[in-house]
């Protein structure tokens, strides 16, 4: 058996040294004995363990496929993976030597690649860049594009790598049919501004508030629905409304004085059938307005039924007992709404002002967060207690708007100028040229000049002037001409793609390149200028660039739109927790609401302060408001605002990991699974990749009937040799992650159903009786793969934080994806080491950490 080793070695050997074109490139001469004594019994053509087989592979490393399989093998022999555990192990020098000598040739192959072709692949905007491009360039923040295009691909997590985002002739029609439209809706729609005007819309005057509620399934008495309330001119304790026909919606028009003092008070969130909403409003045009809403807290009073004292007497209201979080919503039918904003209605009735845009046809939909909603069968309020429950009352809904800042508006003005518009008979209005043809030449090249992120040529503007003259022949209005011209722009390749050259990128270029990284959209004129003098690219400026974006507002775009990718974000509302496993979070919009806002304000947070990269592991503070603290267990925050919290020392929340949003998108709705919160930990928090399951092993499903745990299961599971390779390394950090429910609240045991047990006491906010029990404990405790134990989250914590380095690493590795749109390479490894270097100093900050990144080779480069 030795002689054939010795033999199939020599071949490896031989085969090795094979290059393309048949040129025999010999491997470094450390590899030899190294591959001979610790590799080749398991990596050959007979066995091929991982499907690696070291005697037919080729040191050519100029082909891809092979390139990849070689950095595979340094990795895993670097990490320690390889030779496993059991077998003959080399010691720290002769390993040393060996990985040293595989790097070299791999990094200087590497390089050679990326200075011939680039580090990334050209690509076109993803249609959340695509979106904010053409919202900043036509002056409409309003505008809502993104929807109309298809889903973007992805690559090493994110939606701006070059390799997964394919341009097909759908996508250009849908570039096309959105340019269009958005052309279009920024027109001014008649020639004289629209008067702003400032309306007041009463409660009680909206059907949706003031109807009378229908039995069904959902209620079992009209008062749960809306129910008249009038303020005392003292501000001393409310009284029902004199006004009973107000509910029918019949009641005569009050005096001034009184109709102040009238609102309509509700005891319940809005959910089906219970929908208040400001329908007497819809906005007329597309804009900006501002929105002031008058509203406060009641106290509803104890019902006079004793059998059902949660219902509450609506005929006893008095002043609330604590504030009342109230969101509000744009709603366009049927039920398609936008968070615009959120306020406390305080006992003390008070007006809460925001300043929005909403679209055509949009109305307003307040919603008492904090309240529950009723579904069957027979409900119970949970918020009810012996002498009655919380509820709110609105007054008012007053807006003022369209705002007008300018007229035509800012779109109208990018597209035609300063020149004069009349009425046509079709209610719109033409633009009207002195000289057509000069005009319109000049027009598009204006238009170009602001829509393309380089210098426009003469050749460029002649392009598109054939489709502005073929709209013009055809005998279309000029108007329709220049935006057929418009729409052929906001389609070609100098607009949809970012344009690069391989080699160090231009003044243009880098703009570009900072712009869309640190505020997710086109560069701004402060860095045009920059440009177009050749002074972006000095370290000063781009230093002095990146705080000034990132101290911007738009840089939220570039927070949302990377966590959204990094962490899955995007995905929070993909699954819903379970209405009988977790009635307590079912229906609960405001609490998944501000878990999404906390962990983009943690970010934020990271970066305005220059935090520790550490923190993303583990923080002393959270980004909290009272539903969350409440959600978290942590005492004395008020108000639906979220804001910065010191935590109490020791606490289990502080960092990402145990971040709601987090928790919730590691879970399926249901039950929750070490592996795959495993895999996000060791994917997105540790930089290390975990290959899929093999196809043929079917997944794990947890136990809800409480039978078996979770752990219970996967020990079995990694009985499998085929599965505990994985397993081992991904489960400790998942199994940490146990002692949290699929919405992030704290767990001892899991939940359970069935079997006959006594349910858990309490109301969900459906109104409805707990039904589950309590099952087998939580096992939080784990072994890392490098053999270190923790006994519960905070321990694991402490372990990753112990290799803070790592951390930073990683989160340079998915921000260079994201600002560069290509992967960190073999041949990158070394820079990105010292730009962690430049860092260090600093804790890892995350601010620095983005500086260092924007002045390194990897971004000034393609």
């Amino acid at each position: 058996m030795g002689v054939l080793r010795t033999r199939r070695f020599g071949i490896v050997s031989l085969l090795l040294g094979l290059c393309a074109g048949g040129v025999v490139a010999a491997p470094p001469a450390e590899l030899k004995p190294f591959v001979q004594k610790y590799c080749a019994e398991c990596h050959d053509d007979s066995v091929q363990k991982g499907d690696l087989d070291l005697t037919g592979l080729t040191y050519d490393l100029a082909d891809p496929k092979t390139f990849a399989k070689w950095v595979t093998v340094h990795d895993r022999v670097a990490g320690g993976e390889m030779p496993p555990k059991g077998k003959d192990r080399p010691g720290a020098a002769e390993l040393k030597a060996f990985t040293r000598a595989m790097a070299g040739p791999l990094a200087q192959a590497d390089r050679a690649r990326a200075e011939a072709q680039g580090r990334a692949t050209q690509r076109r905007l993803n249609r959340y860049e695509y979106e904010n491009v053409v919202r900043e360039l036509l002056g409409a923040p309003w505008l809502q594009i993104r929807d109309g295009l298809p889903e973007d691909g992805e690559a090493h997590r994110f939606n701006k790598v070059g390799d997964a985002m394919d341009v097909s002739h759908v996508q250009v029609a849908r570039y096309m049919g959105v340019a269009d439209a958005a052309l279009r809706q920024v027109m001014a729609s008649q020639v004289a501004p629209p008067a702003s005007k400032t309306a007041r819309y009463y409660a009680r005057d909206n059907g949706s508030f003031a109807r009378k509620m229908k039995f069904s399934v959902f209620n079992t008495r009209p008062e749960r629905a809306t129910f008249p309330v009038l303020a005392s001119p003292d501000g001393q304790p409310f009284k029902p409304s004199p006004q009973a026909d107000v509910r029918a919606h019949k009641a005569p028009l009050t005096s001034p004085e009184t109709r102040e003092r009238e609102a309509m008070g509700v005891v319940a969130s809005s959910y089906e059938p219970l929908e208040i909403k400001f329908n007497e409003f819809t906005a007329p045009a597309a804009g900006r307005y501002k929105l002031r809403i008058k509203a406060f807290s009641v106290w509803a009073g104890e019902g006079k039924d004793p059998k059902k004292w949660f219902i509450p007497d609506l005929d006893e209201v008095e002043r609330g007992r604590r504030s009342e979080p109230v969101v509000v919503y744009a709603e366009i039918p049927p039920r398609l709404l936008r968070r615009i904003g959120a306020f406390d209605a305080h006992p003390e009735p008070g007006v809460a002002e925001m300043d929005v845009y909403l679209l055509a046809g949009e109305t307003i939909r307040p919603d008492a967060a904090r309240l529950f909603r009723s579904r069957p069968p027979a409900w119970h309020n949970p918020l009810a207690e012996k002498d009655g429950c919380p509820g709110v009352a609105f007054q008012w809904l007053e807006v003022e708007g369209p705002i007008n800042d300018q007229w035509p508006p800012a779109g109208h003005k990018v597209m035609f100028g300063d020149l004069p518009i009349k009425a046509n008979s079709a209610g719109g209005v033409d633009v009207v040229p002195a000289n057509p043809r000069a005009d319109a030449e000049k027009l598009l090249a204006r238009f170009m000049e602001k829509a393309y992120r380089r210098p426009v040529g003469a050749a460029d503007v002649t392009r598109f002037m054939a489709v502005v003259d073929a709209g013009m022949k055809s005998e279309s209005s000029f108007a329709d001409a220049m935006i057929a011209g418009y729409t052929a722009v906001l389609c070609s390749p100098g607009f949809v793609c970012v344009e690069e050259r391989v080699g160090p990128l231009d003044d243009y270029a880098v703009a570009s390149r900072l712009s869309f990284f640190l505020s997710n959209a086109a560069p701004d004129d402060t860095l045009r200028k920059l440009a177009a003098a050749g002074e972006l690219k000095k370290p000063e400026v781009l230093r002095a660039q990146v705080d000034r974006l990132l101290g911007d507002p738009k840089s939220r775009q570039f927070v949302d739109a990377f966590l959204d990718y990094w962490l899955d974000l995007r995905k929070i509302n993909n699954t819903s927790p379970d209405g009988t496993l977790y009635p307590d979070y079912y229906l609960d919009d405001l609490l998944t609401e501000s878990a999404l806002e906390e962990t983009q304000l943690f970010f934020a947070e990271l970066i305005k302060g220059d935090l520790p990269a550490k923190n993303v592991v583990a923080s002393d503070f959270a980004m909290l408001n009272e539903r969350l603290a409440t959600h978290y267990g942590i005492k004395g925050v008020e108000g639906v605002g979220l804001r910065k919290v010191p935590l109490p020392a020791g606490h289990v929340r502080g960092g990402l990991l145990t971040q709601a949003s987090v928790l919730k998108v590691t879970a399926n709705g249901t039950t929750t699974s070490p592996v795959m919160r495993g895999v996000w930990v060791t994917e997105r928090i540790l930089g290390m990749e975990v290959p899929p399951p093999p196809p043929s092993v079917p997944a794990v499903e947890p136990d809800t009937r409480g039978a078996t745990t979770i752990r219970e299961q996967l020990d079995k599971h990694r009985s499998l040799a085929s599965c505990n390779g994985c397993h081992v390394k991904i489960d400790p950090a998942g199994f940490a992650l146990e002692n949290f429910d699929v919405m992030g609240g704290w767990q001892d045991r899991y939940r359970a159903l069935g079997d006959g047990k006594n349910a858990t006491p309490g109301i969900g906010k459906n109104g409805q009786k707990f039904t589950f029990h309590a099952g087998p404990k939580v096992d939080a405790t784990g072994d890392l793969p490098d053999g270190r134990k923790f006994a519960d989250v905070q321990g694991l914590k402490k372990l990753l934080v112990d290799d803070e380095r790592q951390v930073a690493r990683n989160l340079v590795r998915q921000l260079v994806v994201y600002a560069t749109g290509a992967p960190v390479r073999f041949g990158d490894r070394d820079r990105v080491e010292a730009i962690l270097d430049r860092a260090a100093n600093g804790g890892y900050g995350v601010k620095s950490l983005i500086r260092e990144i924007v002045l390194s080779e990897l971004f000034l480069k393609k």
